[in-house]
């Protein structure tokens, strides 16, 4: 009775998230097509009309791309669970495998492997027929496979050590696995912060120490106003891969390095530029970070918290059509079905997300404004909506399900108001 409540609950959710979301992405594009003739008042001197069109164009292009992604998606994951897929998945590599540690890692890394082969043609139409035709793409064949290879080994060789030691804990450590698997969780995390800018990055991008002195010595001044230190200033040859623009710095302790995208250096000018780094270092010096990851640990907590009742409730796996009678152990399984549930349940959330990231989006750019001419800063977004086909005229309420950042007239307004 509790499974058939339980699958019943699941189809609901997932029908309620994908009305919203077609809802959500319907009003985007009317609201789009909509503003598509005219370039907002504020940009009309700045951004040209065809440019504004582009964005349009381009952003109703991706949203389109996003409904046959979630159709295929949901397909897909009504196919894993109640059509049995996972259990069909299950009891084939229990017969190869045997009960025990290699069927569970072979269990996770065959739905990993599926799960990415489904997703292949998406990705591939989204770059080189998508990004393309709108002028974004500079990625050859090639290149795609072979960070798709990449990523697949490096994935392997981090993430299958990693998963045999969360399933030991589960298997053996007892009622409080899900604490000790969030302790050791924790840490990877940061480890993996430490070691990406320095280790993983550099394995599909060639980082250069910036060369422009008298950039450098604008960016170092900026750095010592602010009270930054950092391991260097590096140029990211993004341009290999996409027209797009960006800057950031990764790392934390010794490992914090500030890394331009080339294609953003070619467009900026210096003032414009430091003006895009000074919003980047709000966000370390207002402590934007250490919240994101404080909020992500506590929530991972919970939900390793829940995936540790929902593992020992049978109800759970054949509500998801998965029978877990099987002579293994099943947390391989529980851990697949709640990755899968989760985003279902929890969708209509978004706006909460939202809403934190939003406000440390205002904050970062007044922080800027503070140590900057605020005017670079409106020059450089405006520049950057511009060439990364961003649209100026997004539906209020998609923005906020689905957008990090205030859209760009609340932005510029809020930051020529300070």
């Amino acid at each position: 009775m509790i499974s058939a409540t339980f699958s019943v609950l699941f189809i609901s959710f997932l029908l309620l998230t994908l009305i919203v979301q077609f809802w959500l992405a319907s009003r985007h594009i009317r609201h789009i097509l909509r503003h598509r003739s005219v370039v907002p008042a504020q940009f009309a001197e700045k951004i040209p009309l065809a440019a504004h069109q582009k964005a349009a164009d381009y952003t109703i292009a991706k949203t389109k791309l996003g409904l046959v992604s979630l159709i295929l998606n949901a397909v897909v994951l009504m196919g894993f669970t109640l059509f049995g897929g996972l259990q069909l998945l299950s009891v084939s590599l229990l017969k190869l495998a045997g009960p025990g540690m290699l069927y569970q890692i072979s269990l996770i890394g065959a739905f990993a492997l599926i799960s990415s082969l489904i997703e292949l043609p998406l990705s591939y139409y989204s770059q080189f027929v998508l990004e393309a035709r709108f002028g974004f793409n500079k990625m050859t064949p090639a290149l795609f496979f072979t960070d798709m290879l990449k990523s697949t080994f490096l994935g392997a060789a981090i993430g299958l050590p990693l998963i045999w030691v969360v399933l030991t804990l589960m298997e053996k450590s007892g009622a409080l696995w899900w604490l000790y698997a969030w302790v050791v969780w924790s840490g990877f995390q940061l480890l993996m912060m430490l070691l990406y800018p320095t280790v993983i990055a550099p394995l599909f991008n060639k980082f250069t120490p910036l060369e422009d002195d008298s950039l450098r010595q604008r960016i170092e001044g900026l750095m010592q106003r602010v009270g930054f230190a950092s391991q260097g200033l590096f140029v990211m040859d993004g341009s290999k891969r996409s027209a797009h623009g960006n800057a950031y710095f990764s790392g934390f302790g010794a490992a914090k390095r500030i890394v331009f995208f080339d294609t953003l250096l070619s467009r900026l000018a210096p003032a414009e530029i430091e003006a895009v780094l000074a919003h980047e270092l709000g966000h370390f010096k207002l402590k934007h970070i250490v919240k994101r990851i404080i909020v992500i640990f506590l929530v991972s907590l919970a939900f390793l918290a829940l995936l540790g009742y929902l593992k020992e409730q049978v109800w759970f796996y054949t509500g998801l059509g998965v029978d877990p009678m099987l002579l293994a152990k099943n947390d391989a399984m529980a851990f697949i079905l709640f990755m899968l549930a989760l985003p279902v349940f929890t969708f209509l959330f978004s706006p909460l997300t939202s809403i934190s990231s939003r406000t440390h989006e205002f904050e970062a750019d007044a922080f800027a404004a503070r140590y900057t001419n605020a005017d670079d800063l409106v020059a450089a977004l405006v520049k950057l909506y511009e060439d990364n086909a961003s649209t100026l005229t997004p539906d209020p309420l998609h923005s906020a399900f689905y957008d990090s950042h205030p859209p760009a007239t609340v932005r510029i307004n809020k930051l020529l108001a300070v």
